[in-house]
């Protein structure tokens, strides 16, 4: 009978295998929190004010974060989420910028633009939110797939 050396390194413990993701309807759990993950969008840009609402992207960023190894369904509405939001802080930090640039005088173009695009942004949240509800993987119509 031999006897390993004291110097051998111990084998390695196999990775766990990722878990599949479900093959049915998501829970009401991940519905719950899919919903959130739209609506703290609302929270953030309340907080942080809505002209200079960048922190919108933040809620979700942060439950997508959180949940997105448990539950795919957040997932995929967090990453949506998260880029739709952070599409939308990127307009505004365009608008602000054309309107510095040009001593104020872009404010003519960035102040009504900007209203445009924060209704459409309120309406599209909500739609987001009620399909996330629902269990329906909602895709926002304009948002940059920044987060894959």
């Amino acid at each position: 009978m031999s006897v390993p050396p004291e110097n051998s390194p111990a084998p390695a413990a196999a990775p766990e295998p990722a878990p599949a993701p479900p093959s049915g309807p998501p829970s009401a759990e991940e519905k719950q929190w899919a919903l959130f993950a739209h609506l703290s969008a609302l929270i953030g840009a309340i907080f942080t004010g809505f002209f200079f609402g960048f922190g919108c992207f933040i809620g979700p960023l942060i439950i997508w974060l959180i949940k997105k190894d448990t539950m795919p369904f957040v997932d995929d509405q967090g990453k949506e989420a998260v880029n739709f939001n952070i599409t939308l802080a990127i307009v505004a930090a365009v608008l602000m910028i054309l309107t510095i640039m040009t001593l104020g005088l872009g404010a003519l173009i960035a102040i009504p633009v900007g209203i445009i695009v924060g209704i459409g942004w309120l309406i599209l949240t909500i739609i987001a939110a009620i399909k996330a509800s629902e269990g329906v993987a909602y895709r926002y119509p304009v948002s940059l797939r920044l987060i894959k």
